[in-house]
């Protein structure tokens, strides 16, 4: 195994450790499951400087750990959706950030364009789960699909905003945490 390789897993485990501690600091938690974390922060920071491959498998590890530690399970399609796939997508947002040749507003953009494509990922997830599996909580005249999609927009929104304002302070702030090394995970 090289030496970037086992730096770039090295990485991964430590910020799918840190994203996992964060989401357990709440700042807004809904009734049914959902809140609004950092949780999204180490997985994107790694995703911008690592690559998307980089971002998908931290994703992926932070949604197990979270289930393995009080994840609610009605159906394995279902746990699937909620836990590893919905925080794995997050990742995918790298396609959006490309070299560091970028001015510091090219930056910005692909920061929170690229934050919002994974957003985007997670909420249609989460929203095809809620509607399959908690329809039943709609209200009565409600469609599930429209329920799901607003109970989830309620927390990933602000979610997202607040992690693009973060990830944003840290590439103007540190962008030594953004530098894209060559490794055995970064595809571009």
């Amino acid at each position: 195994m090289s030496r970037t390789r086992l730096v770039i897993m090295m990485e991964i485990a430590i910020m799918a450790a840190i994203a996992v501690i964060l989401s357990k600091v709440k700042l807004f938690a809904m009734p049914q499951g959902g809140s609004v974390s950092l949780v999204m922060v180490p997985i994107a920071l790694l995703a911008f400087r690592r690559g998307w491959v980089a971002g998908v498998i931290t994703g992926g590890l932070v949604g197990m750990v979270k289930f393995f530690f009080g994840g609610e399970m009605v159906h394995p399609i279902q746990m699937v959706l909620d836990y590893p796939l919905s925080y794995a997508v997050l990742g995918f947002g790298a396609f959006l950030y490309a070299s560091k040749t970028q001015s510091k507003a090219t930056k910005i953009v692909s920061i929170w364009g690229g934050l919002l494509v994974g957003i985007a990922l997670c909420l249609a997830i989460r929203t095809t789960s809620g509607a399959v599996w908690f329809g039943s909580y709609a209200p009565e005249g409600t469609p599930a699909t429209l329920y799901s999609f607003s109970y989830n927009a309620t927390y990933l929104i602000p979610e997202y905003v607040i992690t693009a304002l973060v990830v944003t302070l840290l590439a103007n702030g540190a962008p030594q945490l953004f530098q894209q090394n060559a490794g055995a995970y970064r595809r571009t």
